[in-house]
């Protein structure tokens, strides 16, 4: 019994070689097992279910095909495609998690985040965050044309890339209180989180009780997984892109 855990792949058409290895990983290590959770920034911009790409409609064949296997597909929303909806899982068989969740994995609970929201001390980024998530924005979008949803979406990325070089790198991580603070208000000792780009596992104690937090790394060079399964085994594994 296995499940698998990924995020921040950022898919685009711009890079076929992180296409390609993501494509490979559905095929070879995630056909038939118990569940694959996507935890976000899974497309490197989404700007509605109602745009059909053709990267778009390769990945919706491929992970319909992993749960017509009898996988479980979960998806997280992340800070890139936060506009993804129940159309987009409705056609590839997923189900769209909360941020946070609580998940029960053979028999322990683990939290589920993308990681953004633990990012506290970036306060400009949590402003415009908040701002994206609202639902009137998120409506008003919407109802924009596909073309000026892409002009929009191409104008937000430039900003956000001029404005992140100028940041300290410590601001753009997690606030580790904020990390405490959501596992106590969640009642659990384990954190399986992306956004950062820092893969690490991350132990520590809270309250003299032992607690983790495992992050996942962006399909840059290496392809990033975690793989959990009924032994009690959580692991980050890593590879290269090419392998």
């Amino acid at each position: 019994m296995t499940t698998l855990f990924i995020s921040d792949l950022h898919l685009e058409e711009k890079r076929p070689e992180i296409i390609e290895a993501f494509f490979n990983f559905l095929d070879t290590k995630a056909q038939g097992i118990d569940a694959l959770y996507i935890l976000g920034d899974f497309f490197e911009a989404w700007i509605g279910d109602d745009e059909n790409t053709p990267l778009q409609l390769s990945v919706k064949q491929k992970l319909k095909a992993v749960s017509e296997s009898g996988t479980q597909l979960f998806l997280m929303h992340g800070n890139r495609d936060f506009l993804m909806g129940p159309l987009f899982c409705e056609e590839t068989g997923a189900q769209l998690l909360e941020d946070p969740s609580v998940v029960n994995l053979y028999g322990q609970d683990i939290l589920l985040m993308h990681g953004d929201s633990l990012c506290t001390h970036d306060l400009e980024y949590m402003k415009f965050r908040k701002n994206m998530r609202d639902e009137q924005w998120q409506t008003l979008f919407l109802k924009r044309s596909l073309p000026e949803r892409q002009l929009v979406a191409q104008q937000l990325r430039t900003i956000s890339q001029a404005k992140n070089k100028g940041k300290a790198q410590e601001i753009m991580d997690v606030t580790p209180s904020e990390v405490v603070s959501s596992l106590k208000k969640h009642g659990v000792d384990i954190l399986i989180h992306g956004h950062t780009h820092r893969p690490a596992v991350h132990k520590f104690e809270i309250d003299s009780k032992a607690a983790k937090r495992i992050v996942l790394g962006d399909w840059d060079k290496y392809v990033w997984y975690i793989e959990a399964n009924d032994s009690g085994k959580i692991a980050l594994i890593n590879y290269p892109l090419a392998n």
